[in-house]
């Protein structure tokens, strides 16, 4: 019994050490640029071992120095009430989960009439731009509830220790825009051939439109979903908020 005593207490410690060294890496942040994230060294790995080389676009940039079409084209497209709420958007996460399960569901049902060939459902998201920044800075892409309640604590702590304007600029200098290249800045130039400060609303909302699946996208530039979802987000921008 002292012994599974002894080994919880050495887990419960281990656990808050990890959060207490969450908490002072993001408090660092308020002053200084993470240098890479865990999302990026999973990216440089990939593509070391599939190409021997790492072709690598990022130049950070300030907040000010970011397009305001492309500020709010992200935030219409990912988080619509980013300024106003505190990280995490309970509403969300349900329309989430019950779009997941019915997708779930009929995948079930799909692989139930054709056995051989098994039905994949698509997975919708429910995070807001803080938790895809907690995610991305520190945390692997695996869903299980343990991953989601850790994305969930860290985005708390990115919403107690920073302002909103500093966890957008973080996320749109960090965030990856196609293999290899991450950020605005990068991003703007490796597609538009000009800096992120002269993008202009549609070229905003072709880039915010590439996020949830940036190397799909990178790969299809023609895609007629792209087109007609950045129209979508073009007559959203006006009615967005910026921090």
């Amino acid at each position: 019994m002292k012994a599974v005593l002894r080994w919880l207490t050495l887990c419960l410690l281990a656990l808050a050490a990890l959060q207490l060294f969450f908490l002072l890496r993001i408090a660092t942040m308020a002053v200084l640029a993470p240098e890479s994230t865990s999302v990026q060294r999973s990216q440089m790995w990939q593509v070391l071992q599939r190409q021997g080389r790492l072709p690598w676009r990022q130049d950070w940039v300030a907040l000010p120095d970011i397009s305001k079409h492309l500020q709010r084209a992200v935030i219409a497209s990912e988080d619509d009430l980013f300024a106003s709420h505190a990280g995490i958007r309970w509403d969300a996460l349900e329309k989430a989960w019950d779009k997941n399960a019915r997708a779930q569901a009929r995948a079930d049902r799909q692989t139930s009439q054709r056995p051989g060939k098994p039905a994949a459902a698509r997975v919708v998201g429910g995070s807001t731009i803080t938790q895809q920044l907690a995610k991305n800075l520190f945390l692997s892409g695996e869903r299980t509830l343990w991953r989601k309640g850790q994305e969930a604590l860290i985005a708390w702590m990115l919403e107690a220790c920073l302002p909103k304007a500093r966890i957008l600029e973080i996320y749109l200098n960090s965030v990856e825009w196609g293999e290899g290249v991450f950020g605005a800045e990068a991003a703007a130039r490796h597609y538009f051939r000009k800096p992120a400060s002269q993008l202009g609303p549609w070229e905003a909302a072709r880039l915010a439109v590439m996020l949830p699946r940036p190397r799909y996208f990178e790969k299809l530039p023609e895609s007629a979903y792209l087109a007609e979802r950045s129209n979508v987000i073009m007559a959203r921008m006006g009615a967005v908020v910026l921090p």
